[in-house]
This record gives C-alpha cells, structure tokens and sequence, in this order.
C-alpha cells in the first residue's frame, strides 16, 4: 500500500498502528527506525515510495478511512502494567492477547483498575488524553479511613502535588469509604497523591467511566470493541481537539530543576497553609 501524500515520519508509524506518536519519536531517537535503510532524524516526513522499518521489519501504511483501525475497551485487572515493552512480566499487551497490534491510551497504575481504551490508531491517542481539552473519567475510590465533609471539599477544590495544583473537580460522597471522583486531568497517581496529601491512603481505585464509554459489565481481564455508537460520539467529541499543547500565555510559569515547571510559589504555599489549617 502506497500513501497519497507524504507524512511526518511520527504520524507515518502511529497511523500504522505499530505505537504512538511519542513512542514512535522514542524509537527514532533509539535509532531503531529506518527510510530506505538509512537512519532517518526526528520530523522527517515519508514519501509514499518510502520503505519504513522498525528493528528491521517493514512498517505498513493502513487504509486512511481507518476501517481496518482496532478499538476496544478493556477492564484492566489489579497488577497489569500499562506498557507495551514485552519485557515486563504482566504487560498490558500480552493480557488483552489481541490477534493485532494495539497499544493503551493512557494508563492506569498497577495496584489500579478498570476501565482503558486499546487501539491500533495512534492518531487518536493524544486528541483524547490531552488535558486541555477536558475529556472526562470518572473513578470510584475507596480510603482507610471514614470520609469528612472537609476531604470531599479538599479534593474537590484542587491540592497542591507534583509542583502544581490539581484542578477543580467532581467529587461526590458514596459512603463511609467510598467516594466518586471526575477528572479531566491524568497526572502520575493523581488520585492516590491527592488523598496522601490529606492522610488518606487509597485501598481501591478502578475506573468506571472514560468519556461516554462505560465499564458496565465487563469483568477484569474481559475486553469488547467499542461499538460504532460510542466510537461515533468519541469522534465527535475530539473533533476539534487539539494534538499538540495550547501555550498557555496567561499563566505565569516558574522553572524547577530536571525542566520541570510550577505554577506561582506563592500559590503554593498558600494552598499548604489553608490544609493544614
């Protein structure tokens, strides 16, 4: 198969299903990725007579309707982790055992579970796990101790972990340990962060929701295609997402070590000051 017109080398590989369009950057960077048998540098584009490989295997370019694109939806049980390295012993990849290549969007932690999407159209990836544009997952949580009135209110209005504040969030008492959380955001164990910060600690953690798909019936380890109605509607949703960050000029920025970045410190501390009260 030949393409119509040429493409980022990137978005030639993720639309081929093989990964996503960062892992595609990690591989070239790796120099595990050759044009025509040569070493290719980032943002090079494919011309359709291109031969592409990766480790030595061609990479095919798929029908640009993506008709013969894979998504399903998995319930990741405890102890699966979200990577696609084979290496790593309970991979997410060799759980699903789909008979095509797929990869997750986004993650889940290991000790975590629930709902994830899997696919083979890597062009979606970043349109639905971009912050910006406010996709929604909704999670149910359990903690070690009983829920206050003043946590729900806390985790409702942001804490300050990883150098930021989280955003404003849904957050609804169930019962006495249980409580549903609606975030927009997917910061490294945010939820688990957030409720450390208030000395809490999260005994279980699974996703029911992400977007307009439900986890329903599906039991861990089970996984279903999404159906043309909820892949319809998610089309929909990301059809003037974003692929790629908005520069956020209104906000004032601070630089930390390792390139980090941080909102106002002074915001900071006065978030710590107004928890500890």
């Amino acid at each position: 198969m030949t393409l119509p017109t040429e493409k980022r080398l990137n978005k030639f590989i993720s639309d081929s299903g093989f990964c996503s369009r960062r892992e595609a950057d990690r591989l070239v960077e790796q120099n595990r990725v050759t044009i025509n048998d040569c070493i290719p540098e980032l943002g090079t584009k494919v011309q359709p007579e291109d031969i592409v490989k990766v480790d030595g295997n061609p990479i095919v370019a798929v029908c640009e309707d993506k008709k013969d694109r894979i998504y399903i939806a998995y319930h990741k049980p405890v102890g699966i982790t979200c990577t696609t390295e084979s290496r790593v012993k309970g991979n997410i990849i060799e759980a699903v055992g789909h008979a095509e290549r797929v990869f997750p969007i986004g993650r889940l932690d290991k000790p975590s579970e629930g709902l994830i999407f899997l696919t083979s159209d890597g062009d979606i990836v970043n349109k639905i796990l971009r912050a910006e544009n406010a996709h929604d997952k909704e999670y149910t949580v359990t903690v070690d101790k009983p829920i206050t009135q003043s946590f729900i209110q806390k985790m409702a209005q942001g804490v300050p972990i990883l150098d930021t504040v989280t955003q404003p969030c849904i957050v609804t008492q169930q019962s006495r340990f249980v409580f549903t959380i609606i975030l927009t955001q997917g910061l490294n164990r945010q939820i688990r962060r957030m409720a450390e910060y208030l000395d809490y600690r999260v005994t279980r953690l699974i996703r029911n929701r992400i977007m307009n798909v439900q986890l329903g019936s599906l039991k861990p380890n089970e996984w279903r295609d999404l159906t043309p109605k909820e892949m319809a509607e998610i089309n929909q949703a990301v059809s003037g997402s974003s692929k790629v960050a908005t520069p956020k000029s209104n906000v004032k920025t601070y630089p930390k070590k390792r390139g980090k970045i941080m909102k106002d410190p002074s915001t900071l501390r006065k978030n710590r000051n107004f928890y500890k009260k």
